[in-house]
Formats: C-alpha cells, sequence, structure tokens
C-alpha cells in the first residue's frame, strides 16, 4: 500500500457483487447460468471469487443480471481502503476478535455506507490527533505563553506572600498594613492585565496565525504518517505528487496542501539527483556517513543529508533514525523530522549552539559536531548552508541551513568534544549556559 498511488482501485470481489445482484433478482444459480450458457458448478465458483472472468462472459453476466459491466467489477477505491485499514490496525481491540483485514473488499461490497462511516470517523480522528499533538508542541515551545505564565504565577506568589502576612500578623502597625493593602491592590491588578494580556495574545494569534500554523502541521502530519518516505514519488517523481497530495486526509486546508506540494516537489527532485536504487546501497556500506557520500552528490552536502532523512525504514536495509531541521537564514524551522529524546521545536528558536545556526555564518562549508544534551544523550549533527533560491547576477542568494542528526549509541565513543547544548532557551535547564537569552527564568 506504500507503493500504491492514491486513486488506484483494489482488486475488485466481482464474483461477491454478481452474487448480491443475482439473488437480489431472486434468481436461482442453476437459471442463471443457464440463461449464460455455463455450468452451476462453474457459475458457483465464479461466485465465491475463485475464478476471474471478463470479455463476453461478463457482457453476459451483465445483460443477464440487468447492470452495467462496471457495477460488477467496480473495486474498493485505494484511499478509503488505506483508511479502513489504518482504523483497523490503529484501535485499541480490548474487545472482540481482531478486525479481519483481509475482507475489507467485502465489507465495501456488502455495506458500502458504513465502510465510508469508518473511513470518514478515521479521518476525522487522525486530523484531531495532529491538531491535539500540534497544540501540545505549540505549548511547550510557545516563548510568549512561557514568558506570561510566569509572569502570572509570579504575581499568584506576590499576592499569597502578602496576603499571609496580614492574616497572620493582626497587630501590624496602621501604616504597614496600609502598604500591605495597597501592595495586594497593586498585585491584584498586574494579575489582572497579564491575565488579559495572555487571553489577547491567543485571541490575536489564533486570527492572524492559527491557518499558517496548523497548515504547518498537516503538511507535517502528512511527512510522519508516510515515515518522511514516499516511494510513490521514489518511482514515479513529480508526477506522483497530485495523486500523493489527493490521498493525504491531513491536508484539510488549502494552505496545506500549498505547504505540502513544495516539500514534496523538493523531494521529487531529490530523488531524482541521488535514485533509491543506488543511495541506498552506497549509504548501507558507507555506514550512513554523509561524508562517504558527497561524491554520488556532487560535493553538494544539503542533498546528502535530506536524503539520509527520506530513507525507507523497516525494510531488509537497517537504517538508522535520523532527524532533520531545516531554516531559513532568520533562523525559523522551516521543516523537521523530529527523532526521539532531541526536541525539535516547532514554536520559538531552537538552541543557538546549535550547528544549525552556526552554519548560516559559514555557508558551503559543511560542519560535524558531537552534541551533549542537559540528560547525558548525545547525538552526532551534520550541518551546512546553502542558496536555496535567489541568487543570479547581481542578486543576494537565499540561505538555508540543513542539519541531519543520529544519535549516538551509549556504548560508543566519537571524536571531538561535545559541545553542550539543548531543547532551547524556554525549557533548557542550563542556567549558566553562555548563549543563554533568558537569563534567570528557571531560577
Amino acid at each position: 500500500m506504500a507503493g500504491q498511488k492514491g486513486g488506484a482501485q483494489r482488486p475488485s470481489l466481482t464474483g461477491t457483487r454478481i452474487r448480491q445482484r443475482r439473488m437480489a433478482l431472486g434468481l436461482r444459480q442453476s437459471a442463471l447460468a443457464g440463461a449464460i450458457g455455463i455450468s452451476a458448478s462453474y457459475l458457483n465458483l465464479i461466485e465465491h471469487n475463485k475464478r476471474r472472468i471478463g470479455g463476453k462472459l461478463l457482457l453476459d453476466l451483465a445483460r443477464a443480471l440487468k447492470v452495467t459491466p462496471a457495477r460488477l467489477t467496480e473495486g474498493l477505491d485505494a484511499t478509503l481502503s488505506d483508511m479502513v485499514q489504518a482504523a483497523a490496525r490503529e484501535s485499541g481491540r480490548g474487545f472482540g476478535p481482531p478486525p479481519e483485514l483481509t475482507r475489507i473488499d467485502e465489507l465495501a461490497g456488502r455495506f458500502p455506507g458504513w465502510t465510508g462511516l469508518i473511513a470518514e470517523q478515521q479521518k476525522r480522528i487522525a486530523g484531531l490527533e495532529a491538531a491535539v499533538e500540534g497544540l501540545q508542541d505549540r505549548l511547550g515551545h510557545d516563548p510568549v505563553l512561557a514568558e506570561s505564565m510566569h509572569e502570572v504565577l509570579s504575581t499568584v506568589a506576590a499576592i499569597r506572600s502578602t496576603s499571609d502576612i496580614l492574616v497572620r500578623e493582626p497587630d501590624l502597625d496602621p501604616n504597614w498594613r496600609g502598604r500591605f493593602h495597597r501592595n495586594l491592590h497593586e498585585e491584584a491588578e498586574r494579575l489582572s492585565a497579564s491575565a488579559t494580556a495572555l487571553l489577547a495574545h491567543f485571541e490575536g494569534q489564533g486570527a492572524r496565525a492559527e491557518a499558517l500554523s496548523m497548515a504547518q502541521e498537516q503538511a507535517e502530519a502528512l511527512f510522519e504518517r508516510m515515515g518522511h518516505h514516499f516511494p510513490e514519488i521514489e518511482d514515479g517523481g513529480a508526477a506522483a505528487i497530485e495523486p500523493v497530495l489527493e490521498a493525504a486526509p491531513e491536508l484539510r486546508e488549502a494552505a496545506a496542501r500549498r505547504l505540502a506540494r513544495r516539500d514534496l516537489d523538493r523531494y521529487a527532485g531529490d530523488a531524482a539527483r541521488l535514485p533509491l536504487g543506488d543511495f541506498l546501497p552506497a549509504a548501507a556500506a558507507a555506514d550512513f556517513d554523509p561524508q562517504a557520500l558527497l561524491g554520488m552528490a556532487g560535493g553538494d552536502a544539503a542533498l546528502v543529508l535530506r536524503r539520509l532523512a527520506a530513507l525507507p525504514q523497516g525494510g531488509e536495509v537497517a537504517v538508522p533514525n535520523f532527524g532533520l531541521a531545516i531554516c531559513d537564514a532568520s533562523g525559523a524551522l522551516v521543516f523537521r523530522r523530529r527523532i526521539g529524546a532531541f526536541s525539535i521545536p516547532r514554536y520559538g528558536a531552537g538552541c543557538p549552539l546549535w550547528p544549525l545556526y552556526g552554519a548560516l555564518a559559514r555557508p558551503m562549508v559543511p560542519d560535524r559536531k558531537l552534541l551533549d544534551l542537559p540528560d547525558g544523550r548525545r547525538f552526532i549533527a551534520w550541518a551546512v548552508s546553502q542558496p536555496a533560491g535567489g541568487g543570479g547576477f547581481g542578486g543576494a542568494p537565499v540561505l538555508e541551513a540543513v542539519m541531519l542528526l543520529r544519535a549516538l549509541p551509549e556504548q560508543e565513543d566519537a571524536q571531538g568534544e561535545a559541545v553542550p547544548v539543548g531543547p532551547g532557551c524556554a525549557l533548557c535547564p542550563r542556567e549558566d549556559c553562555p548563549a543563554r537569552r533568558e537569563e534567570g527564568r528557571f531560577g
């Protein structure tokens, strides 16, 4: 299914449809067989999908059953089948026997309405899961939210401290009591203003940026579901992009389709320059080291990093779990492939010490660094920045930086001194970091 293009038809259960139509007309099997000049036993094999039919026999059956041949041979749409299978795989299975995946076509033939309902619910569930994941990511990395919550909690602590003094010290000097009352009033007003500003931030941001952020989340959800690997595009090139977009339940908005098409266009270009059939064996032979693969790409380091992050998982070749981050010249992350234990935020900036950002200062110079996270885990990072557009005579190139991540096994040592990095200042516990932008917030 991964390699099947959207909109294709599954092999149909023609015999099942013939039997259903015959029974609906009240015809006996022997009567229908005699009407078209075959034996009842042969018709029985056809109705149980043990004999394929076509040509004159199919036309004779359709004529006898008073339907068009297409009504008997019409298969289950591939996209619909994929969604029903996804619903079966992702079900909790807390009761009853497991779903019969091999009988999906039969389900669609007998109960097309229920099949469509299951597929529609699965599409809705996938969309809701993507939205929830995006909101969780936003809550974890939105710098405005973090700062506002810090302000609210600080004010609440001040109000609680002042109230505690007023309650526990009944014999306070009137002048001091007046000061505490004034402080309490000021802190209450400050709390009200902070809460109002926080609400306005979300309401205003929702009106301005919700479409874009949700579009990014939808496009990212498509890549996550496919494991960042698209067999259709590997085989069919750019011509397969539109069927992939049509078959994607995650892309609910036009903006999401545009973003996904942009990323898939680059994917198709990368696949054409480094075909999977040549690149995967070479990558495996080189232990997936980008340095050893530069020659295949004509020295295009960014191309090698992107292709390594797009290799298929779970096949005959054991491919490492790669992470990928791409940013523009402003440092804004425009694409990411997440990897366990290494936080690549969508909202807000990442760690200033990531090689991703350092590469922007040295265009066309590939870099390799060993990264040390606050929890002790280590990653190898390869990064490079290259022109991604613009340029030309008299024009300024548009730079883009790419960083590939690979976890370093605990028992393995890597050459070079490790660079202490974090997930971004908003969540990093390294209080003594010289690159920290938010001093004292976590003190």
